[in-house]
């Protein structure tokens, strides 16, 4: 039996260190070459590191949340034969290659619910795949894995025990709760939690709430999802909302710029790329859809769809992920009645969209059902005034209320 010493391989383009986000693995498990034994993020990117062999895991270095070097023993390995050369052991690095990578300063949220629940259960993709088609709801199931990350052997031995499925009553309340769940702060909870910290202390925010009568985009929205071609993405009310930004923007150029506050520069930009705050089983994303300016509605959506997908399913690139000059958050569902969006720095304005509701208002002396929704907007008090801000959020609402102002 030789032991295999794994140092943390050069991920490439100038990282010096990265910080364990998940371990896959733990002593004493076996493992395969090419299984995966670590997510490793790094201020560009997180990766998943591949076993360079296979064997018996030995020991680990590091916990959750720890900083490791480039270069630094990552783990060990009991393998089959002698013991493993340095050239063996260098030779035998594989290639890593980035998931979804982390946002930079392009992260942003509107309020905690947005968040992803604190004690959130921790399985792969295809250990939730599984408990889906299964109908087993995982946060009654035990994880033997690392941080109780559950595997397909802890799935397996619930559903042969006859668990309960995710249909199944609530337990009663008759017994009192006191546990507390320590759940560290890592990995992309931890640059949310910067850049949020960095935005609330940095901008002076103010907020901008108004009501819209939509009643007239939602029939010409039916109607274009009534008449599109099979080629052609179902439209929501976002890419309306999208090309109007476009639109009315030129008009407003202090609410479409990046605030540099170290160099006292605010740089107004022409292109309207909008970054769609997005919730992913990872976390928040902000993928952004690029010169929205020059697309019609079927590109806009289509891009919004390809964007956001590509977040979910952790493809999206960095370029995709950055690059914004105004973001969109939408609580869609969840929607609520208003929020304070904390502003995505170094950008200069945020909206919020809210859900869409059929409600009774008056138009000329009558009583009449109109179907309605709310935007919360917040700005940069230090480049853009009060008047400012309500004018671009006035202007979107003659666009909203008069949809083919859109389209002139």
């Amino acid at each position: 039996m030789g032991k295999f010493v794994f140092k943390l391989p050069d991920i490439g383009e100038g990282v010096v260190e990265g910080e364990v986000v998940q371990w896959h693995v733990s002593v004493g498990e076996s493992v395969s070459e090419d299984d995966p034994i670590v997510d490793v993020m790094t201020d560009k990117a997180t990766v998943t590191i591949p076993s360079p062999t296979s064997g018996v895991i030995s020991s680990l270095s590091g916990g959750v949340g720890d900083m490791i070097a480039v270069g630094t023993t990552l783990l060990e390995i009991d393998v089959e034969g002698g013991e493993v050369s340095k050239e063996e052991e260098r030779g035998a690095e594989k290639e890593v290659k980035p998931t979804a990578p982390t946002p930079p300063p392009e992260t942003t949220t509107s309020e905690v619910p947005m968040q992803p629940p604190t004690g959130r259960v921790l399985a792969s993709p295809a250990v939730r795949k599984r408990a889906r088609e299964n109908d087993v709801d995982l946060s009654n199931v035990r994880g033997s894995g690392p941080a109780g990350r559950i595997r397909h052997a802890d799935l397996d031995a619930f559903i042969a025990a006859g668990g309960a499925i995710s249909g199944a009553p609530p337990m009663a309340y008759s017994v009192k709760r006191t546990e507390v769940t320590p759940v560290k702060v890592v990995g992309l909870r931890r640059k949310i939690s910067e850049q949020m910290s960095l935005s609330k202390s940095r901008i002076p925010h103010f907020s901008y709430f108004e009501e819209v009568d939509i009643t007239e985009l939602e029939s010409l929205r039916q109607v274009l999802n009534s008449t599109k071609d099979e080629t052609q993405p179902k439209l929501t009310y976002l890419p309306f909302i999208m090309l109007a930004l476009a639109k009315i923007m030129p008009d407003h150029p202090e609410c479409n710029a990046h605030f540099d506050d170290e160099g006292g520069v605010v740089n107004r930009q022409g292109a309207v790329n909008l970054g769609i705050a997005t919730q992913t089983e990872r976390g928040l994303y902000v993928p952004v859809v690029k010169h929205v300016e020059a697309m019609d509605i079927w590109n806009t959506a289509s891009e919004m769809q390809r964007v956001s997908g590509s977040a979910r399913d952790g493809s999206a690139s960095l370029d995709e992920l950055t690059g914004s000059t105004f973001t969109i958050t939408s609580l869609g569902r969840e929607g609520g009645l208003g929020a304070t969006p904390i502003i995505n720095h170094p950008e200069v304005s945020i909206l919020g969209v809210h859900k869409a509701r059929e409600m009774p208002v008056v138009r000329n002396g009558d009583i009449v059902v109109r179907r309605i929704m709310n935007l919360s907007s917040a700005f940069d008090h230090r480049v853009v005034d009060g008047a400012n801000g309500a004018s671009l959020i006035q202007d979107l609402k003659r666009m909203l209320e008069t949809p083919a102002l859109i389209f002139m």
